[in-house]
């Protein structure tokens, strides 16, 4: 006898372990993107392309630029409030998630963490409102998981600072009116300001991309661009700056993930119900319940961890190998789900009629950005063990 089904997340009664005010965060911004985002996705998805201004301006209405960061026009909420609202929009697409978190972990954070009153009055009031956004330049053609040995040079001329280099995989790039970009100097690793239309410095789309296709994602290059030297942010040094903003950023992605595995299990859920094989519901057969059963185990125990290492973060104890287990953890069992959801959808898993494809797509990309799989078992490795296996 057919019984009435359940959410995926009632198993673990997710909800169970939020604030009143962090569940009507997660359902504003679910209502946005069912209404005013999914919509779109596949269209954006199809043509490589996203209205990625109009976009940060919406966001910027909700108070979701920098909404974990206090004052200068951001809203000042809890660490699970960003992480769900990051959940739910990487449920709609990870590009969508990508644009909040540059524009708020890395761009904003790395000024209000590490800026001048000056700095932080000119950009961040704008970026939290959506009207000008930022980028982050750590990531070299080069050099990605080994950024201390970054090739971008500033060098001083004067009172001046002059920059040569390039940037790689870049989130925003070519729409971004401000770059916060990390060089060497003689002083070590510093980031600087760099606003778009600065003289010698440019970027470019990069084409032909099969995944994050609703994201800008580009090229920087500074060609002996002269910055004054209010334009370097004076409170990072060294590479525990850029290295600080990554934190933040691994954390979105830590709830972000289990959106797009979410997505795509309820997908899967429907559609087996939905689709007969041999005269019966697909989801009346053993083998899919398995698939089923295994993906909303993996899904659950994602979810405690994002919100006890939100917690954590709120408590002001999370350390950087809590979040390189977050971030390995979720993003791979994130990806293992949306390949066997691809599975129970069949043929139509690998159209844009359905998200599992796209998600599956997607995070390709999430696995290697903000430090890899590897890189995040290293830390991990060398968390329990003493030993340093990177060098």
């Amino acid at each position: 006898m057919a019984k009435t089904p359940i959410h995926p997340e009632a198993l673990f009664a997710v909800d169970g372990l939020l604030t009143d005010e962090e569940r009507d965060i997660r359902a504003t911004v679910r209502t946005l993107c069912d209404k005013e985002l999914r919509p779109h996705l596949a269209d954006w998805f199809e043509d490589g392309r996203i209205p990625a201004r109009e976009l940060a301006r919406r966001f910027g209405q909700l108070g979701l630029l920098g909404m974990h960061l206090k004052g200068y026009g951001c809203a000042g909420l809890g660490a699970v409030s960003y992480g769900l609202a990051c959940l739910e929009l990487e449920a709609a697409d990870s590009g969508l998630r990508s644009l909040v978190s540059v524009q708020g972990s890395l761009a904003m954070y790395a000024i209000w963490k590490y800026g001048t009153e000056e700095q932080k009055n000119e950009w961040l009031p704008a970026m939290a409102a959506g009207e000008r956004i930022g980028c982050f330049g750590l990531t070299e053609p080069d050099f990605g998981s080994d950024p201390a040995r970054m090739r971008t040079r500033a060098r001083r001329d004067g009172g001046d600072w002059v920059l040569d280099g390039t940037k790689m995989w870049i989130t925003n790039g070519t729409v971004a009116d401000v770059a916060v970009v990390w060089a060497q100097t003689d002083e070590g690793i510093r980031g600087f300001l760099v606003p778009a239309g600065t003289p010698g410095f440019s970027a470019t789309d990069i084409k032909r991309k099969l995944s994050l296709r609703a994201s800008v994602t580009s090229e920087l290059v500074l060609d002996g661009v002269r910055l004054p030297a209010s334009a370097m942010l004076p409170g990072a040094r060294g590479l525990s700056g850029p290295l600080g903003c990554l934190n933040e950023a691994r954390f979105g992605i830590v709830f972000g993930a289990m959106g797009a595995a979410l997505d795509c299990l309820e997908t899967a859920i429907a559609y087996a119900a939905d689709r007969e094989v041999f005269a019966r519901p697909l989801s009346s057969f053993q083998l899919t319940q398995q698939k089923l059963a295994d993906m909303a185990l993996e899904l659950g125990k994602g979810l405690l961890l994002a919100v006890h290492l939100g917690r954590l973060k709120e408590a002001g104890t999370l350390t950087p190998e809590q979040v390189s287990v977050g971030k390995l953890n979720n993003v791979r069992e994130a990806l293992q789900i949306a390949r066997t959801c691809r599975t129970i959808l069949g043929a139509n898993g690998v159209t844009l009629e359905y998200p599992v494809i796209r998600h599956a797509a997607n995070l390709e990309s999430v696995l290697t950005y903000e430090g890899t799989s590897e890189i995040h078992s290293l830390v991990v490795g060398r968390a329990l063990t003493g030993q340093n296996a990177f060098s």
